[in-house]
């Protein structure tokens, strides 16, 4: 892939020209000899080369209780032996290397590594079924595989011998089964030294499948200049600083645990705690404690479990290294960004971005007033507006209009294609502008706001009706600890809203609750845009990096096909 393809996706957008407001962030980072860019020289080789090969990268922290510190000079040593371990076996710049494991450190090392080598790093969910893992492979034409031995005989062995472009399994640990290759063992036969390929800003470096509601998972291509965006995004949106101690909870297979949770953190030169283990909320408060976490990045429904749990969970601990909180992966609710205030003495800052943006675009920085509820404003060098899309053409609305939410192309970490798919890719771009799918409404202080998904919109006896405003009010209420909102058919006003709610400890779902919720929805809103009909749930369908799956409520709700459900936690299904 080269520069001129992104130029070209640029023109055909109607913009003249790809932005170069990124200069000042490009300079902050060193580049290749010869001009070339690399993700992996600028995470950790070039920090190392500075002289700060002995601060630590990497605070492991194992599922059953072990602790281990990599530092810079660890972490790059790791890097160029994995490297070298996919020079050994044929595999060159430009192929495909997908990653299927939980969070361990030889994770990190390979993603790393393959971006030293020039080869496209592609993240998997660990907890995926065999055929989400097959159909993404096919999709993306992949070469090696990084498993567990676990991973690969419940989910890989039975159909490797149909996929002819997989040349190399690499398996995580000293041994191996047959046809695959010990990991352990071969990194540790390998040197320590690795001259990193001259990749160029344009070559592809990082495949993210995002699902559909229908059809096959789209595959989401960004190339080695994304980490332009990833670098100063981190340092704007997170507030990170050399040396910070900083914990993002989400797991690689997840674009955010990739972009944040690997790429951002190390350009920054923080030292990143991973834990291992899924969500225990002792755990979290415990390591938050005694690791001394300043920085910490985690998702609303990590957060509304908490406050499901009760303040006095977290009483006792002392959360005083603490500095900056953000979250990501859904819009945070305004009792989430409260609840923060309470409990940790700070709020939590909400931001929004997507697997096609790749970075964060909107965010609640640290020196703004926060506004509870709102996604922030533009980073700098992100031009946003809100459209009315008719045909080939996107015009712009006034502050107070919901529409829908818009960048104008060319920021470094933007998608360059949708895998295979050109033309899906084209219908992203019109009249110049970048159209995301979600609607929201710009505010007079230039603060952007949710309104849902455009296929999420309700419209209800002429009222445009938002989720997100129906849910959040139905969170203030001391009972709820989650809700989503679907619009289902109604003879008179076309659609109606209909919540579903999950409660928190101490209360007990009933006709007395439903009527209460229903009343204080109806003063929060409004009868025209309160539920109609509220159901309790035990749990909530949502993806595996936390997003509650409305489409999949309405599907279920009215009979309609589920689409893709490979993201799903295994409950939703």
């Amino acid at each position: 892939m080269t520069y001129a393809v992104i130029r070209k996706a640029v023109q055909q957008t109607g913009v003249s020209q790809i932005p170069t407001g990124w200069d000042a962030a490009r300079s902050r980072l060193q580049g290749l000899p010869g001009g070339g860019l690399n993700i992996a020289h600028e995470a950790v080789d070039r920090h190392v080369a500075a002289g700060h090969g002995a601060q630590a990268a990497l605070i492991w922290l194992g599922r059953e209780g072990a602790r281990r510190v990599m530092t810079y000079a660890d972490l790059a040593a790791d890097a160029a032996r994995f490297a070298q371990v996919l020079g050994a076996h044929g595999i060159g710049p430009g192929e495909r290397m997908f990653l299927l494991s939980g969070r361990v450190p030889e994770l990190y090392a390979a993603t790393l590594g393959a971006l030293k080598a020039g080869v496209v790093v592609s993240p998997l969910f660990a907890a995926f079924g065999p055929e989400p893992v097959r159909a993404r492979m096919e999709i993306g034409g992949a070469s090696v595989l990084v498993t567990t031995e676990a991973q690969y005989r419940h989910k890989v062995a039975d159909w490797r011998a149909g996929m002819p472009s997989l040349k190399l399994v690499l398996i995580i640990g000293d041994a191996a089964p047959e046809g695959c290759v010990a990991l352990g063992p071969a990194m540790a036969a390998a040197p320590a030294t690795f001259d990193t390929h001259p990749t160029l800003s344009e070559d592809m470096a990082l495949l993210h499948f995002t699902s559909g509601t229908t059809g096959l998972p789209k595959g989401v291509v960004h190339v080695q200049e994304a980490v332009v965006a990833h670098a100063e995004t981190g340092r704007l949106a997170l507030d990170l600083h050399p040396g910070d101690i900083y914990w993002c909870t989400a797991d690689p297979g997840w674009v955010t645990g990739m972009s944040y949770g690997i790429i951002s953190p190390l350009c920054n030169r923080v030292t990143m705690v991973v834990d291992e283990a899924e969500f225990d909320l002792d755990r979290w408060y415990g390591i938050l404690e005694r690791e001394r976490v300043q920085v910490w990045y985690t998702a609303p429904t990590a957060i509304r479990m908490m406050m499901r749990a009760g303040d006095a969970a977290a009483k006792g601990h002392d959360f005083s290294a603490l500095r900056f909180l953000a979250s990501v992966g859904e819009p945070l609710n305004a009792e989430c960004v409260i609840w923060g205030q309470q409990v940790f003495g700070l709020p939590f800052h909400d931001n929004w971005w997507q697997s096609e943006t790749g970075g964060i675009m909107i965010a609640n920085t640290a020196d703004m007033e926060i506004k509870p509820g709102a996604m922030g404003k533009p980073l700098p060098g992100i031009k946003a507006g809100i459209v009315s899309r008719d045909g080939d053409t996107a015009t712009e609305q006034p502050d107070g209009t919901i529409g829908e939410l818009a960048l104008r192309p060319g920021w470094p970490s933007m998608m360059r294609a949708y895998l295979g798919q050109p033309e899906r890719y084209a219908k992203c771009f019109v009249g110049g502008w970048y159209l995301t799918g979600d609607l929201a409404m710009r505010d007079s202080d230039g603060y952007y706001w949710f309104v849902g998904r455009a296929d999420d919109l309700i419209k209800s006896s002429g009222h445009l009706i938002g989720p997100f405003e129906v849910e959040s009010a139905l969170i203030e209420h001391p009972a709820v600890a989650e809700a989503a909102v679907i619009g289902i058919p109604d003879k008179t006003a076309g659609e109606v809203v209909k919540a579903f709610v999950t409660l928190k400890a101490g209360y007990e779902a009933g006709e007395a609750l439903e009527r209460e919720l229903r009343g204080h929805a109806r003063k929060r809103l409004g009868p025209a845009v309160a539920p109609r009909e509220i159901v309790f749930r035990d749990s909530l369908p949502r993806t595996r990096s936390g997003k509650i799956m409305r489409r999949l409520l309405r599907a279920r709700e009215l009979g309609l096909p589920e689409g893709d459900l490979s993201t799903l936690e295994g409950d939703a299904k």
